[in-house]
């Protein structure tokens, strides 16, 4: 703009004076002092609760605690309890004008709650945003997210993080539709099998809190039956949540809920939906339109209210367990919201794991079981091959399937689908010494060896190929496939039985269903599909490689994979049968036999109090480098029972391979600690952990992040 503003011209020659008049107006207003964005210097404060304390979104442990916000007048309306924010965070006493701090960078944050005066003497910065008026953060969800974050030692921010879905602005904008009244209570239909089962489903129609364990015949009712349980809770007017493994499950339960109830009465929750639908059905959950869920593992946290069930189906499944930290279990997150909400609780599949049969030794919850007879008219015929029948079995020493295998398959394929489990994907991917069974390793770095389509003998760890292996144990020069994957099982299997089709499903193609012609289905373990009809017979390959692994639930495991894919085949009065290679003294093989899950789980229950190992005692791991995981242990407050065991070596991660959470680094060797405490010491456990943690990120450093804590890991070898 010229400098000549005397002489009229404003702006420019020959301008019209609505436009003159327009850019003095503007220059007025911009000499008047005004705030910057986002910093509200200057601004008035709310009248009323002009203090916001808010949960900044850091997720570290050192500065897991609420925050206090100075609220400006313009945002009063729209800060309420449980809206998203936008805050300035990491500006020192020495950035303040006009009595407000400015300054530090802008990050997310969840509004808390509304004070009128803050404990904090120095002055407050000011919100700087309201990202949305939309509160998406109840009293009860925050209850929540603390007792997970205290349980895993975790910060409230991470679980925050797996409880609220990312923001979609259109999904918000978008209302819910009315929420539907409650409808009539169903019949109790198949769960008339079960002792019991009529009346958990009388409990929760009547408002009842019910907890049961339910050990689920075989077959495809098992979905029916939990939609019936969401129908009674529903027709009391209350809500509820089910939480299944995978997507495959959540489809047949969410059919199984729109043919009993109808559409509009539930929502689904899985990541497949994409983030504007799954926003968009989460915020019907949240605004009491919709008062059913089912979902995968991060429905866990679904904001249902009136909760008056959790159901979980197969908590032994390892997706159930978060990847994220804290790395909670959604089965321990489901009983705490049981607890919470002082709602009924259902834990059920096919199989029984150590921690439902600790809930029912407790006292906690009631076996929902089948009788002994409804049992065997459910299950299919069962069937084994052990060392010595392989011994004397010409056709297992040269082919893939042992004869009465070959023998059940021929016979099934008469009459439908046969399935075919195997442990592992993929071609043939360890090998071991065909004379003594020792794991193959690599002379240079004891990596495991093996071969890829059909190719050179290699190492999986350093790639180096191996010309003259010779076995370390024995002296022979022979090799034989440790655990043959399911691509190489599909292609002699399809060379055996050259007329019949074969399908394969595994990590890279899961199968849904499969027609009830006959066919050979090969699948790995957790991808068998669901035959219509069911399958005339299931063929359980190399079972001892399953109960091989030395993890302390090899065992449960194994047993939980088999009667999964045992299931899926006809009872025996229809001719189905099951073959499972394995040794028969083995206890979960005899109990694969008897169809007994529940003794097997009691069993091992019993065995583990004798020896101190989860659950009946609480277990932490810590690992680290040597030197990291020896500073952290020292100067950890642990609680005087507590019990150290180790530290051990890891195992080295090789370079190029993906680094699983906890893992260490490509290429250094970190050892691992574990940290056990007997029942009822696991919160002060959990507590030290955490504020050891937390002192240790206050110091700062590179090797503030070289220390990886888990409450309760998966896998304790």
């Amino acid at each position: 703009m010229s400098s000549e503003n005397g002489s009229g011209a404003g702006g420019g020659e020959g301008a019209p004076p609505e436009q003159l008049a327009l850019i003095r107006e503007t220059v007025r207003k911009a000499k008047e002092p005004r705030a910057k964005p986002r910093t509200w210097r200057g601004a008035a404060l709310a009248d009323e609760l002009p203090v916001a304390r808010v949960l900044v979104d850091k997720g570290v442990l050192h500065l897991d605690r609420y925050f206090d916000y100075a609220v400006p007048a313009e945002l009063d309306a729209d800060a309420q309890p449980g809206v998203r924010v936008r805050v300035r965070f990491g500006a020192g006493r020495g950035r303040v004008r006009e009595g407000r701090r400015e300054g530090g960078g802008l990050i997310d944050g969840f509004l808390v709650e509304r004070l009128a005066a803050s404990d904090y003497s120095g002055p407050l910065a000011a919100l700087a945003q309201v990202v949305s008026p939309e509160p998406v953060l109840s009293p009860e969800l925050l209850g929540l997210a603390r007792a997970v974050a205290d349980r895993y030692a975790g910060s409230l921010a991470d679980v925050l993080q797996l409880a609220v879905p990312p923001r979609n602005a259109s999904a918000e904008q978008r209302p819910s539709p009315a929420p539907l009244p409650p409808p009539p209570a169903p019949t109790a239909g198949s769960w008339t099998r079960y002792e019991r089962g009529g009346a958990f489903l009388e409990s929760l129609a009547s408002g009842g809190a019910p907890r049961g364990v339910w050990n689920a015949l075989p077959g495809p009712g098992w979905s029916e039956e939990l939609a019936r349980a969401v129908a009674a809770t529903l027709a009391s007017g209350r809500g509820a949540l089910v939480v299944v493994p995978d997507g495959r499950a959540a489809a047949r339960v969410d059919a199984a809920l729109t043919a009993l109830l109808g559409e509009g009465r539930h929502a689904l929750l899985q990541a497949d939906a994409g983030p504007q639908k799954r926003y968009r059905e989460w915020l019907a959950v949240r605004r009491g339109s919709v008062r059913a869920v089912v979902g995968t593992r991060a429905a866990m946290f679904a904001p249902v209210r009136d909760l008056g069930l959790v159901a979980l189906w197969d908590d032994g499944d390892d997706s159930l367990s978060e990847q994220h930290a804290p790395q909670p279990h959604a089965r321990e997150v489901l009983l705490l919201r049981a607890a919470q909400d002082r709602c009924g609780f259902l834990m059920g599949g096919w199989s029984c794991t150590v921690e439902g049969a600790q809930l029912v030794e407790s006292g906690w919850a009631r076996p929902l079981v089948a009788a002994r007879e409804q049992v065997r008219q459910a299950a299919p015929l069962m069937r084994t091959v052990g060392d010595q029948d392989l011994a004397r079995d010409e056709a297992a020493r040269a082919a893939r399937l042992p004869s009465l295998a070959w023998q059940a398959a021929r016979e099934g394929l008469r009459n439908g689908p046969v399935l075919v489990q195997v442990p592992r994907r993929g071609y043939v991917p360890r090998m071991a010494c065909a004379q003594c069974r020792a794991a193959a390793r690599c002379r240079h770095c004891s990596g495991p060896l093996e071969t890829r389509d059909g190719g050179a003998l290699g190492c999986g760890w350093c790639g180096r190929e191996e010309s003259a292996w010779h076995c370390p144990e024995c002296g022979a020069f022979r090799l034989r496939a440790q655990v043959v994957g399911a691509r190489r099982t599909a292609e002699e299997l399809g060379r055996a039985f050259p007329a019949v089709p074969v399908r394969t499903s595994g990590r890279e193609h899961v199968l849904d269903t499969v027609p009830g012609a006959p066919a050979l289905i090969v699948s790995t373990p957790g991808a068998e599909p669901v035959a219509e009809g069911g399958y005339a017979a299931a063929l359980l390959l190399d079972g001892w490689a399953m109960l091989g692994r030395p993890d302390l639930r090899a065992g449960e495991d194994a047993l939980r994979r088999w009667i999964a894919a045992a299931a899926l085949v006809r009872p025996q009065a229809e001719g189905g049968t099951v073959v499972v290679v394995a040794e028969p003294t083995l206890r979960p093989v005899q109990a694969l036999v008897r169809w007994d899950p529940v003794g097997h789980a009691l069993r091992e229950l019993s065995e583990r109090a004798e020896l101190g190992f989860p659950p009946v005692s609480r277990m932490a791991a810590v690992s680290g480098t040597a030197e990291a995981v020896t500073a952290f242990l020292g100067a950890a407050e642990l609680p005087a029972e507590a019990e150290v065991l180790g530290p051990v070596s890891l195992p080295v991660t090789p370079p190029g391979r993906p680094r699983r959470p906890g893992a260490p680094p490509a290429g250094e060797q970190w050892e691992r600690a574990l940290v056990r405490v007997p029942p009822g010491r696991g919160a002060a456990l959990a507590a030290a952990l955490k504020a050891a943690q937390a002192a240790r990120m206050a110091r700062g450093g590179e090797e503030a992040g070289r220390v990886w804590v888990r409450i309760d890991p998966g896998d304790i070898g």
